[in-house]
């Protein structure tokens, strides 16, 4: 066989099997999760006191972390889950009776899910932190964490900060 031929022959074997790893990775899910319908009686409902804070002015190589609590209202466990960010330089972790989550970044791919019983909260973390993409000027950055309450499918958590 030529040498082009046997190359060629590996690199798309390669290529495949990556394909087929991605592929299963991918279809690995989270355990289901409850989902409701406005219409219904009884649901989770999410209550966010504030879902923003302003850092002020932070050099480029500082961290800073804001918390934001949610609270179950509803009479049925409230669950989250997809938690992701807009940039790698942010993150967010969710603690549920004193358990934390993993931290989850931009692109975040995960199985991860936690619920809130009724009448119980959670803290969400949304840590900042400039000097991995840094930028100069003012600057917004959000996590994104999806429930089941039907109100409320996707909460967004913002931070801003004047990065010097």
């Amino acid at each position: 066989m030529k040498p082009f031929v046997v190359i060629a022959t590996i690199l798309l074997t390669i290529a495949i099997i990556g394909i087929a790893m991605v592929a299963f990775k991918e279809s690995k899910g989270q355990a289901a999760i409850t989902t409701y319908t406005l219409s219904d009686q009884e649901k989770p409902l999410v209550r966010v006191v504030k879902n923003s804070v302003d850092f002020g002015d932070m050099n480029v190589s500082d961290e800073k972390t804001a918390e934001f609590i949610l609270e179950n209202i509803g009479n049925k466990p409230l669950e989250l889950y997809g938690v992701t960010s807009s940039c790698g330089c942010t993150f967010g972790e969710i603690e549920i009776n004193k358990i934390k989550s993993p931290r989850f970044a931009m692109h975040a791919k995960s199985d991860w899910s936690g619920v809130i019983q009724q009448g119980n909260t959670a803290t969400v973390k949304v840590t900042y932190i400039p000097s991995i993409m840094p930028v100069k000027g003012d600057v917004t950055r959000m996590v994104y964490v999806k429930t089941n309450d039907p109100k409320n499918q996707e909460l967004t958590f913002s931070v801003k900060a004047n990065v010097k």
